[in-house]
């Protein structure tokens, strides 16, 4: 292995950084940590804290659209109580993409189901726990540009790629 590792962006939670909404985390077993750092120069980033809210904030939704849309103004990120949250998560998923470019990154593993980093399912804006097919506002801009994103239950998938670079 060369001294060399790709670089990694990787939410700030899943390396145990407290920055959820909620101001937990969403730590990934060590083991998994380990293996990751062994094979990628890791990068950690909060979208949601990069745009500029803070820790804890209100939980946050996707409403009339995913990611995609709400990065051409045609869908919102809205709280519970209503107060369009939109332009931080936009500003958030400029300043990881500007990151990614600075480091040169190809991929992403995000926290699933974030209104900034889910890559498969976003939570659909009723506040009831309910799942819809969509992206996040980062993860959508990411792939935009060309990067490959994961979430915390596709590292394998990660892994193998980079067994696979080997």
């Amino acid at each position: 292995m060369t001294d060399h590792k790709p670089p990694l962006l990787i939410s700030a939670c899943l390396l145990g950084q407290p920055v959820r909404y909620d101001g937990q985390s969403k730590s990934q077993n060590a083991a998994c940590l380990t293996q990751l750092a062994s094979h990628y120069q890791l990068l950690p980033v909060c979208p949601e804290c990069a745009g500029g809210l803070p820790v804890p904030r209100p939980a946050a939704e996707i409403i009339h659209g995913d990611g995609r849309q709400v990065l051409r103004g045609q869908a919102r990120v809205v709280t519970a109580s209503g107060e369009d949250v939109s332009q931080p998560f936009r500003a958030g998923a400029e300043h990881t993409l500007q990151l990614a470019k600075q480091y040169g990154c190809q991929l992403a593993l995000l926290k699933a189901n974030s209104p900034s980093c889910g890559n498969h399912d976003i939570y659909d804006g009723s506040f009831s726990q309910q799942l819809r097919h969509g992206q996040g506002v980062t993860a959508a801009l990411l792939q935009q540009h060309g990067l490959q994103v994961f979430n915390e239950n596709e590292i394998d998938q990660l892994l193998a790629l980079v067994t696979d670079m080997h």
